[in-house]
């Protein structure tokens, strides 16, 4: 297996597959999950010829159970360390959650030349938490409650979240996957419990306003409507309003974990996007996607 070791000690697992002259996509999962949550992607990506890499952040996956550093500048840091390790030139950052917001952060903060797009799924930014300067945000009692949650007894929580909300399985005729809920069970429980209750606080507190604004690289923002982990109203719309090169995808009735669910659909949409090509054509249609260009504001 393959790691790099940060500057403050902690081992970063990672996965790089295909061609190293290949155009790299770069993956950020979300919490409390790891690198293995893209394998639809990886895989997918892989076999349309690009360099893929995914990573465990810290405290997660078979990353170091770090005590320290589980905010997001330390991420965004992590990431600028393997980037460098790699030496990555003109990568595709693709992030969901809360990897979503580790993503913008990073590419806000990128060295020239080693970004070439970036698409955010069911991504916490702007900022999720309300507050007087977010009057639609998620009171900070339901973070808490995921605090208390993950403190007392978070084997339990991490089949309850999957289970339901996640996935959208909680809605009349979803297609439940028991695997699924397994596998996220299962990537949630190799990581550190302090990780992953400071990282609660990571991706509902940090305000993504201004990495947005500083971001000169084209974006895509990909969200499903009925998400109900980040919801939409509060999220894609305002982090498209914010991208200086930002273009909204809203795809209706998908969940939050709609990268897994609707992998076909979100990947040949990644895709298209990557290679400048127009979303929405061929059967896709049919779903009604809506897709918005967005000026920056």
């Amino acid at each position: 297996m393959s790691y790099i070791t940060t500057k403050d000690g902690t081992e970063i697992f990672f996965k790089d597959w295909g061609p190293k002259d290949a155009q790299p996509i770069v993956f950020h999962h979300g919490w409390p999950l790891s690198a293995d949550d893209w394998d639809a992607q990886m895989i997918f990506f892989l076999n349309e010829g690009f360099r893929v890499i995914a990573h465990d952040r810290r405290g997660h996956g078979r990353s170091t159970q770090t005590d320290t550093g589980n905010e997001m500048d330390t991420y965004a840091a992590d990431v600028a360390e393997l980037t460098d390790h790699l030496d990555l030139k003109n990568a595709i950052h693709v992030g969901h959650s809360t990897g979503g917001g580790e993503c913008v952060h990073y590419v806000a903060r990128a060295k020239p030349g080693r970004v070439a797009k970036a698409v955010i799924i069911g991504a916490v930014p702007p900022v999720m938490v309300k507050k007087e300067s977010n009057p639609g945000g998620t009171p900070i009692e339901v973070f808490d409650g995921f605090r208390a949650a993950v403190a007392a007894n978070r084997a339990q929580l991490y089949l309850d979240v999957p289970s339901g909300p996640f996935y959208g399985f909680n809605r009349p005729g979803a297609q439940v996957s028991e695997g699924t809920i397994r596998n996220w069970f299962r990537q949630g429980m190799m990581g550190g419990t302090k990780a992953h209750y400071d990282c609660i606080k990571a991706f509902s507190e940090t305000d993504f306003t201004g990495d947005l604004k500083a971001i000169d690289v084209p974006v895509a923002v990909l969200h499903g409507d009925d998400d109900q982990i980040v919801p939409y109203a509060d999220s894609a719309p305002l982090s498209a309003k914010l991208l200086k090169n930002g273009v909204l995808k809203t795809y209706p009735g998908y969940p939050h974990g709609m990268a897994t669910t609707h992998a076909d659909v979100i990947n040949k949409d990644i895709l298209a996007f990557i290679r400048g090509e127009a979303f929405g054509a061929d059967s896709r249609e049919e779903e009604k996607l809506i897709v918005e260009p967005v000026l920056a504001q």
